[in-house]
């Protein structure tokens, strides 16, 4: 994996379409819990409150906070449906590779908006569960700690201000790519 350092996730459960179990549409009460898979550290979990009224179709627009630990490979979303008779029975399970939202060329705190197909747990199809991913930085908790990784270099794209010191018109847009030409 290319990431060093632990980092927080905030997942928005947003949500569920044609949810079943035994093959007959859920009524009610149907929950999400999210968790890091890793292979190295315990992973924290966090999980959404019942829906009461969207049957198969659940909604839940609920925002939940998720560390991911170095060496994650997934996280696991974890769909459920709350009966106190008879307790909470698996509805499906989606195991989403951290690369769909962690990669070179994506910032930290980037929204991502993802679907996925449900497994029950015979590894049948059973729904979809719709959610946002954000990575979130340092920056966008509010703190002021120090990144272990340099930010990625971007071109800058500059032009004059006053055309009546530097030539005129422009007919190109002058790039500066920081220490391009440094060996």
């Amino acid at each position: 994996m290319a990431n060093t350092h632990n980092r927080s996730l905030e997942v928005t459960i947003i949500s569920g379409e044609d949810l079943r179990i035994n093959d007959r549409p859920i009524k009610n009460n149907a929950f999400v819990t999210v968790k890091a898979d890793s292979c190295c550290s315990p992973s924290s979990q966090d999980s959404t409150k019942p829906d009461a009224q969207g049957e198969s179709y659940p909604y839940w627009d609920e925002k939940l906070r998720v560390e991911l630990p170095a060496g994650s490979r997934y996280i696991v979303v974890e769909v459920c449906r709350r009966s106190f008779s008879t307790g909470d029975k698996l509805v499906g399970t989606a195991w989403i590779p951290v690369s769909d939202f962690i990669g070179d060329y994506t910032p930290e705190n980037y929204l991502h908006f993802l679907s996925y197909r449900l497994r029950d747990a015979k590894g049948l199809r059973n729904g979809i569960i719709n959610i946002s991913v954000r990575v979130v930085s340092s920056s966008y908790k509010g703190t002021s700690s120090c990144s272990s990784r340099p930010p990625p270099l971007v071109p800058w794209f500059r032009m004059p201000a006053d055309r009546e010191n530097h030539g005129g018109t422009v007919t190109g847009v002058p790039a500066w790519y920081p220490n391009q030409w440094k060996a």
